[in-house]
């Protein structure tokens, strides 16, 4: 069960204990020593698990758990010196899947990623779908969107709003919570940013901008995506009955 695996911790020696050990599973290890690079790495690189200090330079770790929470569901093994349950609990509570104290060993820690990559693996069999609204597809997995059967070309930020929006369909995002979602780390995002990647989605995936379908405004809340529709059960036809099968 070889992974690609992002260790952040900006003690080296510790590093490269856990690289070791994580390379004799047959795993691949990337090290960054801070959190921005965490960020950074995560977006570009797409690891398939992050261990991740807690005590980290330039962003703090537990910051970078809340933002990665956010984004992904990629599995968060969080590495604290920590003791306190009330620590514990804020981490997890941020998003991480499991935790390790330090002192830890490195036995265990390698036994705990396994547990969180077989987790991960079944909660990614069971997350296929494709979500439908109309006319409108959307593939997160392939980051792929149609309409109509016509693929759609999106940009990153086009398509992490309408990702955001889709994860719940039929509920009201805020602009801020759009912008703790899909641009994440970036703060410098302003509001009145997002309205215009809404207006660019809405020039690729509707058929009238002015009476959107599928990407809908909440005048003074945000934005929300349009409910799927219930598909209509058919009624058998009684037996006995005009076109009854004989």
């Amino acid at each position: 069960m070889s992974a690609r695996i992002l260790v952040a911790e900006d003690d080296p020696k510790q590093a490269n204990l856990v690289r070791v050990y994580l390379e004799r599973e047959g795993h691949s290890v990337l090290l960054v020593g801070d959190g921005r690079a965490a960020l950074d790495q995560c977006r570009s690189r797409r690891p398939d698990l992050v261990v991740l200090d807690v005590m980290m330079p330039v962003v703090d770790g537990l910051d970078v758990c809340r933002i990665l929470r956010a984004e992904s569901e990629i599995p968060i093994l969080l590495l604290t010196a920590r003791t306190t349950e009330d620590d514990v609990l804020l981490g997890l509570d941020l998003g991480a899947d499991d935790y390790l104290t330090k002192p830890y060993s490195p036995r265990e820690l390698a036994a705990r990623v396994r547990a969180l990559l077989r987790r991960a693996r079944v909660v990614k069999a069971d997350n296929r779908a494709v979500l439908r609204v109309g006319d409108l597809e959307v593939d997160a997995g392939r980051f792929e969107v149609r309409v109509g059967g016509r693929p759609v070309a999106l940009t990153a930020k086009e398509f992490g709003i309408l990702e955001v929006l889709a994860g719940e369909p039929g509920r009201v995002f805020t602009r801020a919570q759009i912008i703790d979602r899909a641009f994440g780390f970036d703060h410098f995002v302003l509001e009145r940013t997002v309205d215009a990647h809404v207006m660019n989605l809405r020039r690729k995936i509707e058929d009238d901008v002015a009476e959107p379908r599928y990407v809908q405004t909440v005048y003074g809340r945000g934005y929300r995506l349009a409910e799927p529709e219930p598909e209509l059960a058919v009624a058998p036809t009684p037996e006995g009955a005009p076109g009854a099968s004989r």
